[in-house]
C-alpha cells in the first residue's frame, strides 16, 4: 500500500501567514513537442487570496503600518485591475481596516464580488480613458484617498515595496526550489513589480539567468523595452497584465527579452491548462505560458525554465471560461453570416416558464433566481406544461414592478392576472437576420427550440453578433 503524504502540523495564527511558499509543478513532457527542456510552473494561484498579488498587498500594508502612514481604523485605497485589490481587501479584513478599491469597468464581475465579500467598497470607472484623465482608475483612487480621512493609498505602480516583496520572497523561493539551477524565468507585467523583484534576486545569484517579460498587444511595456518609447496603444481583453504607462516599479534593465501574446492565444492556452492538466488559472497564466514555451523551444534538453502562474480561474468564469463570452468577442471560431441561424446566436443560460394558474410570486421568484426579465406563460396546470407547449402570454418584470410599486398584494394574484401579450416567437432554425425586424419594436423576443421556449433580449442579440463573420 502506498504511503500517504505526510500531514503538515503547523497551525497558523491568521490567514496572512499562509501567503507565499507556493509550489512549483512540472509541465508534462510532450505538452509542447518542440520543447525538450524542463518547464516548471510557479503556482501563485495557491496563495490564500488566489493570486501573486497577495504578496505585495501584505508587504505594502506592513511597511505602511511601520511608517505610520496607515493607522489603526484607517482606510486602504487603491486603483487596480483586480488582484491587488483582492489581496488588499483580504489584508484589510484580517487587520481591521476599511478598504476602497477603484477598478476599470472591463474587469470581471467575479473580482468585484470577491472584494465586496471581504467587506470592501468597489468603485468602477471607464476603461478607455488615458491614465492622466480625472476619471481613470489611478486618478480616481488618488482623489478618494485625499478626500477620505485616515486613508492610505497603496500606490502599487510606484510603491517600492511592490518589487521588494518579490525580491524578499518569490525570488528566493524559486531559487531554493530549483536548487540553484535555473536558466529562464518568464512572467507577465502589470505593474512590473513581480518580474522586477524576482529578476533582481535571481540575477544576484546567477547573472546568466535569462528573464523575459510578457505583454498583450496594445500595452506599453514591450515597445518601451525595445526602443525606449511607448508605441501604439490599444485595447486588449486579458486582465492583470499590460498598461498604457510605464510604472516606477518596473525596471527595464532587469529584463532580457519580451514576448507579445495575442488574447486568442492566451485564452486558448488557459483553457488547455484546465482541461489537460487540471490547472485552473486566469488568462494571464495562459499568456505567460505561451511566451515561456516560445522561449523554451530554443533551450537544450538539460535547461530549466520557470513561468509564473499569477492567479486562479475562479475570478474569470464569466469571461475566459464562458463559451458565450469567447464567441461574442471572437476568441473562438466565428460563423459565416451568410449561413448562420438563430441557434448560432441564441444560447440561453437559464430557462423558466409558468402556467396561468400558478401564484404570481412563482414568476417573481423565478425571475430573481434565474436572472431573467420575461417568463413565458405556457398552456398547462400547476406548473406542468401541456404537450403542445403553447404560449399563452408572458409575465414581464416591468409589469411586476408596476404592481409592486402600487402596493399590490400578491397573495391572491395568479400569473393569469399579470399576463401580457407574448412578443413575436421565432424558431431557432430560422436565419439569424429574421431577428432584425422584430427587435426594432421589441426589447425581448421568444425563441422556440428543442428544449421549449425561452426569452432572447435585444442587448444579448447585439453582443452575439460578434460570433458572425461578414
Amino acid at each position: 500500500m502506498k504511503a500517504t503524504k505526510e500531514c503538515k502540523t503547523e497551525i497558523l495564527g491568521t490567514i496572512l501567514e499562509a501567503v507565499g511558499n507556493t509550489p512549483l509543478v512540472r509541465l508534462p513532457d510532450g505538452f509542447d513537442p518542440e520543447v525538450k527542456c524542463e518547464v516548471l510552473l510557479k503556482l501563485e494561484s495557491l496563495n490564500p487570496g488566489g493570486s501573486v498579488k497577495d504578496r505585495i498587498a501584505l508587504r505594502m500594508v506592513e511597511i505602511a503600518e511601520q511608517d505610520g502612514a496607515l493607522e489603526p481604523g484607517g482606510t486602504i485605497v487603491e486603483g487596480t485591475s483586480g488582484n491587488t485589490g483582492v489581496g488588499l481587501c483580504m489584508v484589510a479584513a484580517a487587520r481591521g481596516y476599511s478598504c476602497i478599491i477603484v477598478m476599470p469597468d472591463k474587469m470581471s464581475q467575479e473580482k468585484i464580488q470577491m472584494m465586496q465579500a471581504y467587506g470592501a467598497t468597489v468603485v468602477t470607472v471607464p476603461t478607455n480613458v488615458p491614465a492622466d484623465h480625472p476619471d481613470s482608475y489611478g486618478s480616481t483612487a488618488q482623489r478618494i484617498a485625499k478626500e477620505t480621512e485616515g486613508a492610505w493609498l497603496a500606490d502599487q505602480f510606484f510603491n517600492p515595496e511592490n518589487p521588494k516583496a518579490h525580491y524578499l520572497t518569490t525570488g528566493p523561493e524559486i531559487w531554493s526550489q530549483c536548487g540553484g539551477k535555473l536558466d529562464l524565468f518568464v512572467g507577465g507585467c502589470g505593474t512590473g513589480g513581480t518580474v522586477t523583484g524576482i529578476s533582481r534576486y535571481l540575477k544576484e545569484q546567477d547573472d546568466a539567468v535569462r528573464v523575459v517579460g510578457v505583454d498583450p498587444p496594445g500595452s506599453a511595456f514591450a515597445s518601451f523595452w525595445k526602443n525606449g518609447e511607448i508605441g501604439e496603444l490599444g485595447p486588449y481583453a486579458v486582465e492583470g497584465v499590460g498598461d498604457d504607462i510605464i510604472p516606477g516599479t518596473w525596471s527595464r534593465e532587469l529584463i532580457d527579452g519580451y514576448q507579445v501574446v495575442e488574447d486568442t492565444e492566451s485564452f486558448a492556452m488557459t483553457q488547455r491548462l484546465a482541461r489537460e492538466l487540471g490547472l485552473f488559472a486566469g488568462g494571464s497564466s495562459g499568456l505567460a505560458l505561451v511566451a515561456a514555451l516560445r522561449e523554451a523551444r530554443s533551450l537544450p534538453e538539460d535547461a530549466r525554465a520557470v513561468v509564473l502562474i499569477p492567479d486562479s480561474g475562479n475570478r474569470y468564469l464569466s469571461k475566459v471560461y464562458s463559451q458565450d463570452w469567447l464567441k461574442n468577442h471572437q476568441f473562438v471560431g466565428s460563423t459565416s453570416a451568410s449561413t448562420a441561424l438563430i441557434s448560432d446566436l441564441f444560447q440561453p443560460k437559464t430557462r423558466g416558464f409558468v402556467t396561468s394558474d400558478q401564484p404570481a410570486s412563482v414568476a417573481l421568484n423565478l425571475m430573481d433566481q434565474r436572472g431573467i426579465t420575461v417568463i413565458p406563460i405556457l398552456a398547462g396546470e400547476d406548473g406542468v406544461a401541456a404537450p403542445s407547449n403553447t404560449v399563452q402570454g408572458v409575465v414581464d418584470l416591468m409589469g411586476l414592478a408596476n404592481y409592486l410599486s402600487e402596493g399590490a398584494n400578491f397573495d391572491g394574484f395568479q400569473c393569469a392576472n399579470l399576463r401580457l401579450d407574448a412578443p413575436p416567437i421565432l424558431d431557432s432554425s430560422d436565419p439569424w437576420f429574421a431577428l432584425r425586424g422584430p427587435f426594432q419594436d421589441h426589447a425581448t423576443l421568444l425563441i422556440r427550440d428543442a428544449d421549449g421556449v425561452a426569452p432572447f433580449r435585444r442587448e444579448d442579440w447585439v453582443l452575439s453578433l460578434g460570433r458572425l463573420s461578414f
